[in-house]
């Protein structure tokens, strides 16, 4: 995990002003930064991030910039942002082709990381992308199915707040994709917090 506190660096409105600009042009899908394939690179990079504050409006702004970077993309994705309390405060599509499943792998990476409070891509590497083994060590039985370790969630946590207070998800790219571009986004429009 980051140890590093964040802050939007853009006002209100630049998430919805970047989405705005990609439903109405098509430029070129931006390449998205695969994460590393090791759990210690991965834990060392940070695999969820902690931000000063997160509110709706951070929320609606994390997604709108997910979207922007993604509607170009040729393959449709599930963006999805949900607080702690369950409430989804972001959903929405980048294209036709979303289907039922998407929702169902949106829901089984947001249980996974709200209750082992870790990015599903870490889990991934955990235990080497084996669903059974990740059953068995949980003793899951067949609760199995509400969860998925496959790379798209990432945990938001605020500065002094306990635990996870919203989990990000993508759905419908290769999953270190999913993982790697809300990596992307957050890196590109979330800055350190300067210390006093």
């Amino acid at each position: 995990m980051s140890t590093q506190t964040l802050r939007r660096l853009n006002p209100v409105g630049h998430g919805l002003e970047a989405a705005l600009v990609a439903s109405r042009k098509t430029p070129e899908p931006a390449k998205i930064t695969l994460p590393p394939k090791k759990l210690d690179e991965l834990t060392a990079a940070g695999e969820s991030f902690v931000f000063d504050a997160f509110t709706t409006q951070d929320a609606h702004e994390l997604g709108h910039l997910l979207y922007a970077r993604l509607a170009p993309h040729p393959r449709p994705v599930l963006i999805n942002i949900t607080l702690a309390s369950g409430l989804t405060v972001f959903q929405s599509t980048t294209g036709p082709g979303i289907h039922r499943d998407n929702e169902n792998w949106v829901a089984r990476k947001r249980n996974t990381v709200f209750r082992w409070g870790a990015a599903t891509y870490a889990m991934h590497l955990k235990f080497e992308g084996n669903e059974d083994v990740f059953a068995s060590k949980f003793m899951l039985g067949e609760e199995a199915g509400q969860y998925a370790i496959h790379g798209g969630a990432i945990p938001i946590r605020v500065a002094n707040v306990e635990g996870i207070v919203a989990v990000v998800v993508v759905s419908g790219l290769a999953q270190a994709e999913d993982h790697g571009v809300i990596v992307d986004v957050v890196k590109e429009n979330w800055g350190p917090v300067e210390e006093k």
